[in-house]
């Protein structure tokens, strides 16, 4: 029977004839012989990895992968042939198998990273686990075609990943607001400059306008009187030539000879005309020379006085912004020391009250050692004393000094008195200078002193010591 595999696959050929496995595209399938056709096409696996890092944090590693035979390899689709084409490629077996691998050395590859490696470092993370895992496959005859690892998801009960991200969140969102303010108080900064300098320009180009302008105008009344002067002058010259002309017209009809003299009067008169004029002139002129001085004068005074005026204006804003800004800035800086200086005295107040109570623990921890040890020393004594309760009490005040301070308080007390003192004698005196003599003395004064004693006290000695001399 002729076998024809389609593009996407291959025929395996076994049987007789054929030593191994003969992959081929078409043959002829002969009796003894077995054909399995089997798919060339690479298959989508998903699958969720459950890894742990190596701070013992699980994490869920949702992937992708798209693996198939590899093709350009005779080797490795014999390797395939012989592994899996008896196989679906969606079968459970198949899919076991890659799972398998996947998993066991993404799980590896997890437990030597950090969390932090494998969060910030997700690429480097997929190249490794693509390396390795394709390593394992390569003795089936398996290629990754594409490996897409997903966003690390938490496990159940374990919220890394979430309080990371708020995190982060939290970090952008604070980093965005003192940007945001950073950037807002740039540009108002900024934007007052600006309009301060804009004023300012603007108030110089309008002075200098201004001065431009008035100095033009001048120049122009300037030469407008300059003009008419000399059209005046022109007029009054022609005037002259006329009355000239009339004067000889007149002289012509009186006669030379009448005219001769009145000719010489004119002519004089003429010359005084003439020189009047000139001298009305003169003066004019001068006038005008001085009215243009003034004038330029008060004008520059003016101009000057103006911008003096303006520079003036304008370093008393700015001085009044500076004192402004340094007294909020000084305001600022008070607020800020007293806020650090409240903390600073609540931090110690806290501290002072933590050493007290500390304090007053071990005191107490001490006193109840003390009480331990005391009731421990008594408890030792009593066991000691066999029990005896007088005996530890007369032990006790004897080692405490409490006859001592007895007799002290008496002799205070009778102190400047004028007490009955009681001598007793027993008669025998045993011999001058006895060996026994003073001994014997000091017992036979016993009764009678804690006869006293009890008298004064109500104290009964112990009965080691003695007994009173009027008991039984």
């Amino acid at each position: 029977m002729y076998r024809v595999a389609n593009a996407s696959e291959y025929l395996a050929i076994t049987g007789v004839g054929i030593n191994d496995v003969k992959l081929t595209k078409k043959a002829w399938v002969l009796p003894g012989q077995s054909c399995t056709v089997f798919d060339l096409s690479p298959v989508n696996y998903t699958f969720e990895v459950q890894a742990m890092s190596a701070e013992k944090l699980p994490f869920i590693l949702p992937a992708v992968f798209t693996i198939g035979p590899k093709v350009d390899e005779y080797e490795s689709l014999l390797k395939y042939a012989r592994l899996l084409s008896h196989h679906d490629k969606l079968s459970n077996h198949v899919t076991d198998l890659v799972q398998g691998v996947i998993e066991g050395e993404t799980r590896v590859l997890a437990a030597s990273m950090t969390m932090e490696d494998i969060f910030k470092g997700t690429k480097e993370f997929k190249k490794e686990v693509f390396d390795k895992v394709q390593l394992e496959l390569n003795q089936f005859g398996l290629l990754i075609y594409n490996a897409n690892v997903k966003q690390l998801v938490d496990v159940s009960g374990h919220e890394y990943f979430s309080f990371l991200g708020q995190k982060t969140q939290k970090e952008a969102e604070n980093q965005a607001k003192v940007d945001v303010a950073e950037a807002k108080m740039k540009g108002e900064i900024g934007a007052k400059s600006r309009q301060g300098q804009t004023m300012q320009n603007a108030a110089k180009i309008d002075a200098e306008t201004k001065v431009y302008t008035i100095q033009r105008q001048g120049e122009g009344k300037k030469e407008e009187v300059k003009v008419n002067a000399e059209v005046k002058i022109y007029e009054n010259k022609r005037e002259a030539e006329v009355a000239e002309a009339n004067a000889e017209l007149a002289m012509k009809k009186a006669g030379w000879a009448k005219n001769a003299k009145m000719a010489e009067v004119e002519a004089n008169k003429v010359v005084e005309i003439r020189e009047a004029e000139l001298q009305r002139d003169v003066e004019k002129m001068s006038a005008m020379t001085q009215t243009e001085k003034l004038r330029a004068e008060f004008l520059s005074k003016a101009s000057v006085d103006f911008e003096a005026k303006v520079q003036k204006a304008n370093w008393e804003l700015y001085e009044k912004q500076k004192a402004a800004e340094a007294v909020l800035y000084k305001k600022e800086k008070e607020a800020e020391a007293e806020r650090v200086s409240a903390s600073a005295s609540l931090f110690a107040k806290q501290q002072r009250a933590d050493a007290e109570l500390y304090a007053k623990k071990k005191e107490a921890e001490g006193l109840v050692a003390l009480a331990e040890a005391q009731g421990k020393y008594l408890t030792k004594l009593l066991e000691a004393l066999g029990g005896n309760y007088g005996a530890l009490r007369d032990y006790l005040m004897i080692n405490s000094g409490m006859y001592q301070e007895i007799a002290k308080t008496n002799a205070e007390a009778i102190q400047g008195l004028q007490p009955k003192i009681s001598i007793w004698n027993n008669g025998d005196q045993m011999g001058e200078g006895g060996a026994m003599k003073d001994m014997a003395g000091v017992y036979k004064m016993l009764p009678p002193l804690l006869n006293v004693v009890h008298e004064q006290t109500g104290m009964v000695p112990p009965a080691w010591i003695g007994k009173l001399s009027n008991s039984n």
